[in-house]
């Protein structure tokens, strides 16, 4: 009796031959042979190439409204061999064919991607055994290997396995949402976009919380309040709940004077090491460190099949004791490697909020295979790979750590007991000395409390401005905290798809990554305005599908029923995205077309090219930009035009260019051809622009930028209406791509900045820095709303001119950050 096993892809292959001594042989008494897939083989047809009846193939092919909503009974829901899998398919079935018992040993995922790759592949290749069985493991150890070989379990029927039946309904349920992709791009065309909208369970949820939340961003409206407060020596805050707030400062009333503190208790409380990251929450900490989520997902692929780090497609929290015992040996190894101090590492045993019995491949965290160094790991993986590592060992390495400690002392103002402060004093860092996934967010809440210092002994009265808090701004790390709150998908499907959503090679991206944050693209704002009340962009509809999933694989309802009701979802958001078309529109400003239901040609200029004498079409539409009738003819003379267009992010830029041949997937055609950026004079020089980031450049100005002269400001403002100093030349940043306005924020500047957190200097302070003296300076705002003083020096540090604060000159002990 020969006993064949399929894995899910090579490494997998070569680890089970590890563990079972080669890729045919005898383990435990048992004759077996190993072969591999490459991940899915088979994918479903086109659905006009799954339809059984021959006249109905139309209907599924074209994008038009009239042929919506599909009936899921017509069609077979055929496979088709994925391009280039043909040769893999063979080698499995070749090796496979002659065998008694055929062994499921693909990956066991918690949507049942694994089983379903299995099944499709034994059904299309015709695999008939005695037996089917499938071996259960959490990861690709030898040890977990070798006991899911011994312990298989048998699998009575492939198409009433539990695995296929909720995969293959998932997927079935994702062809079937090609329906709203269609909607959402029938209603974009009917405005004259020529733009495919993709909807999703994930990616629509994702414009929807982006969107959602930047309209609430940049709706906000600061209204300040003034209230009587005190603040002591130290800094803390006193404050009555139920003191009035004012509008303008000189409304307070002063009927204060300064009293005594009164402590009234001192706690000892301590905080748990963070929970163990998913993939989705690494992914979210590295964009700060500019590893886009794509690479991500590729390089810590690549670690898993060595071993490096764990099972990346997990939906576990936690880790099992198994586990924990696992890595248990490896602890010291990991954080020398990591560079963490191992004296810090003083909680050996399972900590209950991070260790629990259940689960299957537990949270992301190190694998057994420690690596040499994180030298040795960025020259296999790249820097991508150390940072991965690094971040993915402290933060489990924090878990081994202490907690963090800190003294809680509450008091009140003597005189007026009303007014109650509270001081959180850090007594032992405990796993902040190891990790803190806060440091460097500069959206992270912090501690309003923390104070190095604690309760002082007299307080003084303070008319204190406060204002309403401005939501966040979206971002990765935002955006995977909201799905993670709603439960919409897993670590790894939430990385995976925001890879897609935001992949700048896309032709149409939903949402831009911008310095940390996200935006919508112009395909994602009109997603956005299209989404509100739609079945496809409720939140709740990955949960829906998931219940549904359990429900199938326990066998208490079919695939059939559960969708059943698509087509009744289509017809509904068909009615709805016709009504909110008209609000995108308006909002957006866009044309209306008598026709709703097909797709809007791109419109098309025509006229014959001086060129080659003969006529020619092409786009009149280019980078949003519609040629006018001038522009058109001096485009067919041969002449160069130039104009404002806008990219996916929605930035307006210069750019000129002339009518020329072009390729685009192997095809000729003809069209507008960039030939630069910017602004030219009358010889066809670039000229650099009259504006950047809102500050006008004066004439001597420009002139210094054509020189090749740097130009410093400190009233630029960036995308958060923030000003900020720093020198710009005009140059070409990129080889080809036309000379543009380029900062240097590594320059040293010439004079000090004017603000700095959101204090303006006086002539007499400016002029003191300039020369060299140091300046005391009040009320300073830091990036999380605090005042704080500090004493402010103009000088050099790390090879460039800077404001350096010091605080040990203030006048009393200052509040501030503890350091980690």
């Amino acid at each position: 009796m020969v006993v064949g096993i399929l894995t899910e892809k090579p490494s997998a292959a070569r680890h089970l031959a590890t563990a079972l001594g080669g890729m045919s042989g005898t383990y435990n008494g048992e004759r077996f042979v190993i072969t591999q897939a490459r991940g899915h083989l088979y994918e479903f047809a086109d659905p006009h190439m799954m339809v059984r009846n021959p006249g109905l193939v139309e209907k599924y092919r074209k994008w038009d409204l009239d042929n919506l909503p599909w009936d899921p009974g017509d069609l077979d829901w055929t496979l088709d061999i994925i391009p280039d899998a043909a040769p893999v398919a063979q080698e499995v079935k070749r090796t496979l064919s002659g065998c008694d018992e055929i062994v499921i040993g693909t990956d066991v995922d918690p949507t049942g991607e694994g089983g379903m790759i299995a099944v499709n592949a034994a059904l299309e290749l015709g695999l008939k055994p005695t037996r089917w069985s499938r071996m259960y493991f959490t990861d690709e150890a030898a040890t977990s290997l070798r006991t899911a070989f011994t312990n298989r379990r048998p699998v009575p029927s492939l198409t009433d396995f539990d695995e296929y039946k909720k995969a293959r309904y998932r997927s079935q349920f994702d062809l079937l949402s090609m329906q709203f992709t269609r909607i959402a791009t029938a209603m974009a065309r009917s405005c004259g976009q020529d733009t495919v909208l993709r909807q999703g369970r994930l990616k629509s949820a994702m414009v929807t919380l982006v969107g959602d939340q930047l309209k609430a961003y940049n709706d906000y409206v600061k209204k300040p309040f003034f209230q009587n407060r005190f603040r002591d020596e130290n800094d803390v805050l006193y404050t009555n709940p139920d003191e009035p707030r004012f509008d303008r400062k000189d409304q307070v009333p002063r009927h204060y004077e300064p009293s005594a503190v009164v402590l009234d208790s001192t706690t000892t409380k301590r905080t748990a090491p963070p929970k163990l990251l998913d993939l989705a929450a690494l992914s979210a900490l590295l964009v700060g460190k500019n590893i886009k989520a794509k690479l991500v997902l590729a390089t810590y692929q690549k670690m898993y099949e060595d071993q490096i780090v764990s099972y990346p497609r997990t939906e576990d929290k936690t880790i099992t004791p198994e586990q924990f015992d696992e890595l248990a040996p490896l602890v010291d190894q990991i954080a020398t490697v990591a560079g963490v101090d191992t004296t810090l590492l003083t909680h050996r045993g399972p900590r209950s909020t991070h260790v629990k019995p259940e689960g299957a491949h537990g949270a992301n965290r190190p694998g057994p295979n420690v690596p040499d160094s994180l030298d040795a790991l960025e020259q296999q993986y790249g820097a991508a790979g150390r940072v991965i590592y690094e971040t993915l060992a402290k933060n489990y390495l924090a878990m081994i750590a202490e907690d963090y400690v800190y003294e809680q002392q509450k008091g009140h103002v003597g005189k007026y007991p009303a007014f109650l402060g509270i001081a959180n004093v850090p007594r032992y860092l405990g796993w902040k000395q190891v990790f803190d996934p806060d440091l460097g967010d500069d959206a992270a809440e912090g501690d309003e409390y923390e104070s190095a210092t604690g309760l002082g002994t007299r307080a003084e009265p303070i008319i204190f401005e406060g204002a309403n808090k401005r939501p966040e701004h979206p971002s990765m790390r935002w955006l995977m905290k909201q799905l993670e709150k709603r439960d919409v998908g897993t670590g790894a499907t939430r990385t995976s798809t925001y890879s897609d959503v935001t992949s700048t090679t896309a032709k149409h991206p939903l949402l831009v990554e911008k310095r940390r944050k996200l935006l919508l693209a112009p395909a994602g704002e009109m997603s956005w305005h299209l989404l509100p009340g739609t079945r496809i962009g409720d939140l709740s509809l990955t949960e829906k599908v998931y219940a549904d999933m359990r429900e199938i694989a326990a066998g208490t309802a079919t695939a059939e029923e559960c969708l059943d009701v698509v087509a009744d979802w289509v017809l509904e958001d068909i009615a709805t995205m016709r009504q909110n078309a008209a609000t995108m529109r308006s909002a957006l400003g866009l044309p209306e077309n008598a026709t709703t239901g097909g797709a809007a040609r791109r419109e098309r200029a025509e006229g014959v090219w001086a060129k080659t004498g003969r006529p020619v079409a092409f786009s009149r539409v280019w980078g949003g930009h519609r040629f006018t009738d001038d522009e058109v003819t001096t485009l067919l003379a041969g002449a160069t035009i130039e104009f404002s267009a806008t990219a996916d992010n929605g930035r307006r830029y210069e750019v000129f260019g002339a009518l020329g041949e072009g390729t685009f997937k192997g095809r000729t055609y003809v069209g507008f051809q960039k030939a630069g950026f910017g602004r030219r004079d009358a010889s066809g020089a670039a000229l650099p622009p009259t504006e950047w980031c809102a500050h006008v450049f004066t004439d001597a100005e420009i002139q210094a930028l054509m020189a090749g002269q740097a130009v410093e400001a400190s009233d630029f403002r960036g995308k958060n209406d923030k000003t900020f100093q720093c020198k710009v030349y005009f140059a070409e940043e990129k080889k080809g791509q036309g000379k543009k306005i380029v900062p240097d924020f590594d320059a040293s500047m010439d004079s000090p900045p004017k603000t700095w957190c959101q204090v303006r200097f006086t002539d007499d302070q400016l002029a003191a820095l300039a020369a060299g003296k140091t300046i005391q300076g009040t009320g300073f705002v830091s990036k999380h709303g605090k005042t704080f003083d500090a004493a402010l020096t103009w000088k050099e540090k790390d090879g460039r001119k800077k404001l350096v604060p010091s605080f040990d000159r203030q006048p009393g002990p200052a509040k501030r950050r503890f350091p980690h």
